[in-house]
């Protein structure tokens, strides 16, 4: 069973994406701040990570340029889930080595759908 991890520093958004994600068949973990997800990814070694882009202390930006930094999380898929909608928002995520971008208020159609395609992708 695949293991997602959720990183955000709204509880409600996490209860939100957790409610989403239960048709897929997956293990969820949490993380409510950036050092936290950095610990938990190398702690569960999840199959891909939900991440908040706007967090205090490290945010998503800093968190998954030190996944990209790390060699054996190379081929991991981190997905932003933000708030910040503007086109260059997007590009500076991709840009930062997000893998995806998904914007807040989240539907819950798209995220189960990029879910399920980047898992599909790694096998």
């Amino acid at each position: 069973m695949e293991t997602i991890l959720v990183v955000d520093d709204n509880r409600a958004s996490r209860d939100l994406i957790r409610a989403i994600l239960k048709p897929v068949r997956c293990s969820i973990v949490e993380a409510s701040n950036g050092q936290q997800a950095l610990d938990l990814i190398h702690q569960e070694r999840p199959d891909l990570v939900l991440l908040d882009v706007d967090m205090p202390g490290l945010d998503g930006i800093t968190v998954v340029k030190r996944i990209r930094e790390n060699a054996s999380l190379g081929g991991l898929p981190v997905v932003a889930v933000t708030a910040l909608a503007m086109e260059s928002d997007r590009e500076r995520c991709m840009a930062a080595g997000f893998t995806a971008f998904l914007t807040k208020p989240v539907r819950a159609a798209l995220v189960r759908q990029q879910v399920q395609q980047l898992l599909d992708a790694r096998g």
